[in-house]
Protein backbone atom coordinates (compact mmCIF):
# COMPACT_ATOMS: atom_id res chain seq x y z
CA UNK A 1 0.00 0.00 0.00
CA UNK A 2 0.99 3.39 -0.96
CA UNK A 3 2.48 5.89 2.33
CA UNK A 4 0.89 8.94 1.15
CA UNK A 5 2.16 10.83 4.71
CA UNK A 6 4.27 13.01 1.91
CA UNK A 7 1.21 14.16 0.35
CA UNK A 8 0.29 18.05 1.06
CA UNK A 9 -2.71 18.87 2.89
CA UNK A 10 -5.03 19.66 -0.74
CA UNK A 11 -4.17 16.05 -1.74
CA UNK A 12 -5.02 14.22 1.54
CA UNK A 13 -8.30 16.11 1.51
CA UNK A 14 -8.74 15.42 -2.70
CA UNK A 15 -7.77 11.34 -1.95
CA UNK A 16 -10.49 11.33 0.91
CA UNK A 17 -13.36 13.12 -1.16
CA UNK A 18 -12.42 10.40 -4.04
CA UNK A 19 -12.28 7.49 -1.67
CA UNK A 20 -15.55 8.61 0.19
CA UNK A 21 -17.20 8.96 -3.68
CA UNK A 22 -16.53 5.72 -4.42
CA UNK A 23 -18.05 3.91 -1.42
CA UNK A 24 -21.07 6.03 -2.46
CA UNK A 25 -21.02 4.83 -5.54
CA UNK A 26 -20.89 1.23 -4.65
CA UNK A 27 -23.51 1.55 -2.00
CA UNK A 28 -26.02 3.65 -4.71
CA UNK A 29 -25.23 0.72 -7.26
CA UNK A 30 -26.02 -2.07 -4.94
CA UNK A 31 -28.97 -0.47 -3.96
CA UNK A 32 -30.05 0.34 -7.72
CA UNK A 33 -30.68 -3.63 -8.41
CA UNK A 34 -33.68 -3.72 -11.25
CA UNK A 35 -35.10 -6.49 -9.66
CA UNK A 36 -34.24 -5.98 -6.28
CA UNK A 37 -36.27 -3.05 -6.32
CA UNK A 38 -39.13 -4.92 -8.09
CA UNK A 39 -39.25 -7.43 -5.32
CA UNK A 40 -39.41 -4.93 -2.58
CA UNK A 41 -41.80 -3.01 -4.01
CA UNK A 42 -44.26 -5.84 -4.60
CA UNK A 43 -43.65 -7.09 -0.67
CA UNK A 44 -44.78 -3.30 0.21
CA UNK A 45 -47.60 -3.49 -1.56
CA UNK A 46 -48.31 -7.35 -0.97
CA UNK A 47 -48.15 -6.16 2.49
CA UNK A 48 -50.73 -3.32 2.02
CA UNK A 49 -53.10 -5.13 0.12
CA UNK A 50 -53.39 -8.14 2.47
CA UNK A 51 -53.33 -5.98 5.41
CA UNK A 52 -56.94 -3.98 4.21
CA UNK A 53 -57.95 -7.51 2.66
CA UNK A 54 -57.48 -8.58 6.92
CA UNK A 55 -59.62 -6.26 8.36
CA UNK A 56 -62.69 -8.26 7.05
CA UNK A 57 -61.27 -11.50 8.67
CA UNK A 58 -61.89 -12.75 12.43
CA UNK A 59 -59.92 -15.75 13.35
CA UNK A 60 -58.82 -18.08 16.28
CA UNK A 61 -55.51 -17.90 17.52
CA UNK A 62 -53.72 -20.27 19.55
CA UNK A 63 -50.67 -19.43 21.94
CA UNK A 64 -48.58 -21.88 23.41
CA UNK A 65 -45.75 -21.11 25.76
CA UNK A 66 -42.91 -23.70 26.86
CA UNK A 67 -40.04 -23.87 28.78
CA UNK A 68 -37.22 -25.99 28.05
CA UNK A 69 -39.24 -28.01 26.35
CA UNK A 70 -42.45 -28.07 28.70
CA UNK A 71 -45.51 -26.86 27.31
CA UNK A 72 -46.20 -24.51 30.59
CA UNK A 73 -49.38 -22.59 29.38
CA UNK A 74 -51.83 -22.49 26.30
CA UNK A 75 -54.40 -19.57 25.23
CA UNK A 76 -56.86 -19.36 22.81
CA UNK A 77 -58.16 -15.89 21.22
CA UNK A 78 -60.41 -14.57 19.26
CA UNK A 79 -58.89 -11.56 16.75
CA UNK A 80 -59.47 -8.87 14.76
CA UNK A 81 -57.92 -6.12 13.40
CA UNK A 82 -58.97 -2.25 15.09
CA UNK A 83 -59.05 0.45 13.65
CA UNK A 84 -55.35 1.29 13.80
CA UNK A 85 -54.76 -1.91 12.32
CA UNK A 86 -53.46 -4.00 15.32
CA UNK A 87 -54.73 -7.08 16.54
CA UNK A 88 -57.12 -6.72 18.88
CA UNK A 89 -57.56 -9.94 20.96
CA UNK A 90 -60.54 -11.40 23.25
CA UNK A 91 -59.81 -14.59 25.25
CA UNK A 92 -61.74 -17.95 24.46
CA UNK A 93 -63.19 -19.24 27.74
CA UNK A 94 -61.26 -16.76 29.90
CA UNK A 95 -63.28 -18.14 33.22
CA UNK A 96 -61.16 -21.08 33.37
CA UNK A 97 -59.15 -21.68 36.12
CA UNK A 98 -55.40 -21.81 35.77
CA UNK A 99 -54.23 -25.30 38.05
CA UNK A 100 -52.52 -24.17 41.72
CA UNK A 101 -49.16 -25.10 42.42
CA UNK A 102 -48.50 -27.92 44.85
CA UNK A 103 -46.32 -27.97 47.59
CA UNK A 104 -45.92 -25.70 50.88
CA UNK A 105 -45.98 -22.00 51.31
CA UNK A 106 -42.13 -21.12 50.01
CA UNK A 107 -42.11 -23.76 47.22
CA UNK A 108 -45.91 -22.18 45.57
CA UNK A 109 -44.00 -18.49 46.17
CA UNK A 110 -41.14 -19.98 44.13
CA UNK A 111 -43.04 -21.44 41.61
CA UNK A 112 -45.15 -18.28 41.11
CA UNK A 113 -42.48 -16.02 40.85
CA UNK A 114 -40.76 -18.12 38.23
CA UNK A 115 -44.06 -18.30 36.62
CA UNK A 116 -44.50 -14.47 36.72
CA UNK A 117 -40.67 -14.20 35.11
CA UNK A 118 -41.51 -15.99 32.15
CA UNK A 119 -44.45 -14.80 31.43
CA UNK A 120 -42.98 -11.19 31.64
CA UNK A 121 -39.94 -12.28 28.94
CA UNK A 122 -42.49 -14.05 26.89
CA UNK A 123 -44.87 -10.63 26.69
CA UNK A 124 -41.66 -8.96 25.75
CA UNK A 125 -40.76 -11.49 23.10
CA UNK A 126 -44.37 -11.43 21.53
CA UNK A 127 -44.16 -7.86 21.59
CA UNK A 128 -40.50 -7.56 19.94
CA UNK A 129 -41.59 -10.36 17.23
CA UNK A 130 -45.10 -8.02 16.29
CA UNK A 131 -42.18 -5.59 15.65
CA UNK A 132 -40.87 -7.34 12.60
CA UNK A 133 -43.72 -9.27 11.05
CA UNK A 134 -45.85 -8.23 9.05
CA UNK A 135 -42.22 -6.00 7.63
CA UNK A 136 -43.08 -2.78 7.61
CA UNK A 137 -42.81 -0.69 4.02
CA UNK A 138 -41.00 1.97 5.90
CA UNK A 139 -38.30 -0.05 7.29
CA UNK A 140 -38.22 -2.01 4.41
CA UNK A 141 -38.05 1.28 2.61
CA UNK A 142 -35.23 2.65 4.63
CA UNK A 143 -32.69 -0.89 4.76
CA UNK A 144 -32.80 -0.31 0.80
CA UNK A 145 -31.97 2.88 0.65
CA UNK A 146 -28.90 1.97 2.85
CA UNK A 147 -28.21 -0.89 1.13
CA UNK A 148 -28.36 -3.32 3.40
CA UNK A 149 -30.69 -5.20 1.42
CA UNK A 150 -29.21 -8.51 -0.92
CA UNK A 151 -31.66 -10.52 -3.64
CA UNK A 152 -30.69 -14.71 -4.08
CA UNK A 153 -32.50 -17.42 -5.04
CA UNK A 154 -34.45 -20.33 -2.31
CA UNK A 155 -33.65 -23.91 -3.47
CA UNK A 156 -36.14 -26.39 -4.51
CA UNK A 157 -38.65 -23.31 -5.39
CA UNK A 158 -37.83 -21.24 -8.76
CA UNK A 159 -40.96 -19.35 -8.23
CA UNK A 160 -39.20 -18.01 -5.02
CA UNK A 161 -36.75 -15.48 -4.07
CA UNK A 162 -34.56 -15.06 -1.12
CA UNK A 163 -34.36 -11.23 0.19
CA UNK A 164 -31.72 -10.97 3.02
CA UNK A 165 -31.80 -7.84 5.06
CA UNK A 166 -29.61 -7.01 7.45
CA UNK A 167 -29.95 -4.03 10.43
CA UNK A 168 -33.65 -4.10 10.02
CA UNK A 169 -34.83 -2.47 13.11
CA UNK A 170 -31.35 -3.47 15.57
CA UNK A 171 -28.24 -3.18 14.23
CA UNK A 172 -26.67 -6.13 13.47
CA UNK A 173 -30.30 -8.77 13.00
CA UNK A 174 -31.17 -10.14 10.56
CA UNK A 175 -34.53 -10.70 8.01
CA UNK A 176 -35.30 -13.18 5.85
CA UNK A 177 -37.97 -13.19 3.47
CA UNK A 178 -39.15 -15.78 1.09
CA UNK A 179 -40.99 -14.24 -1.76
CA UNK A 180 -43.60 -16.17 -4.01
CA UNK A 181 -42.92 -13.75 -7.68
CA UNK A 182 -45.25 -15.52 -8.95
CA UNK A 183 -48.18 -15.36 -6.21
CA UNK A 184 -46.66 -12.11 -5.34
CA UNK A 185 -46.92 -12.90 -1.68
CA UNK A 186 -44.70 -14.08 0.95
CA UNK A 187 -43.94 -17.97 2.07
CA UNK A 188 -41.87 -17.46 4.93
CA UNK A 189 -39.72 -15.07 7.08
CA UNK A 190 -37.03 -15.89 9.30
CA UNK A 191 -35.48 -13.58 12.08
CA UNK A 192 -32.50 -13.28 14.10
CA UNK A 193 -32.26 -10.59 16.27
CA UNK A 194 -31.91 -9.91 20.27
CA UNK A 195 -33.70 -8.53 23.11
CA UNK A 196 -31.89 -5.62 24.94
CA UNK A 197 -28.44 -7.77 24.89
CA UNK A 198 -27.02 -8.58 21.26
CA UNK A 199 -26.16 -11.71 23.69
CA UNK A 200 -29.81 -12.32 24.24
CA UNK A 201 -30.67 -14.30 21.36
CA UNK A 202 -34.30 -14.49 19.95
CA UNK A 203 -34.70 -16.74 16.81
CA UNK A 204 -38.50 -16.64 14.32
CA UNK A 205 -39.58 -17.94 11.84
CA UNK A 206 -43.16 -17.50 10.64
CA UNK A 207 -45.24 -19.51 7.74
CA UNK A 208 -47.60 -17.79 5.87
CA UNK A 209 -50.69 -19.01 4.05
CA UNK A 210 -53.49 -18.34 1.30
CA UNK A 211 -57.53 -17.96 1.86
CA UNK A 212 -60.07 -19.11 -0.69
CA UNK A 213 -59.91 -15.46 -1.66
CA UNK A 214 -56.14 -14.49 -1.95
CA UNK A 215 -55.38 -13.10 0.93
CA UNK A 216 -51.82 -14.00 2.48
CA UNK A 217 -51.79 -14.44 5.94
CA UNK A 218 -49.41 -15.41 8.98
CA UNK A 219 -50.63 -19.49 9.32
CA UNK A 220 -48.09 -19.73 12.17
CA UNK A 221 -45.08 -18.14 14.34
CA UNK A 222 -42.12 -19.76 16.47
CA UNK A 223 -40.39 -17.15 18.80
CA UNK A 224 -37.68 -19.03 19.98
CA UNK A 225 -35.76 -16.66 23.92
CA UNK A 226 -32.60 -19.22 23.12
CA UNK A 227 -30.62 -17.77 26.13
CA UNK A 228 -34.07 -18.49 28.04
CA UNK A 229 -34.92 -21.97 26.92
CA UNK A 230 -38.29 -20.04 26.03
CA UNK A 231 -40.36 -20.57 23.20
CA UNK A 232 -44.15 -19.35 21.58
CA UNK A 233 -45.43 -21.00 19.12
CA UNK A 234 -48.62 -19.12 17.68
CA UNK A 235 -51.16 -20.65 15.09
CA UNK A 236 -53.89 -19.04 13.43
CA UNK A 237 -57.01 -20.64 12.04
CA UNK A 238 -60.74 -20.50 11.29
CA UNK A 239 -60.73 -17.46 9.75
CA UNK A 240 -64.48 -16.15 9.17
CA UNK A 241 -66.00 -12.94 7.14
CA UNK A 242 -67.26 -10.65 9.52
Amino acid sequence: MRNFAGCSHKMKLFLLVVASGAVAVAVSLKAQNPELQQRIAEIKQAAARNKQALFQYAWTEQVTISLKGEEKKQELFQVRLGPDGQPQKTPIDPTAAPSEPSGGRLKRHIVEKKKEEYEDYADQMKALAQQYVPPTQELLQQAYQQGNVTLGTEPGDPNDVKIVIHNYLKPNDSVTLIFDRTQKELVGVQIASYMNDPKDAMNLNVQFSRLPDGTNHVSSMTIDGVSKQLSITTQNSNYQHV
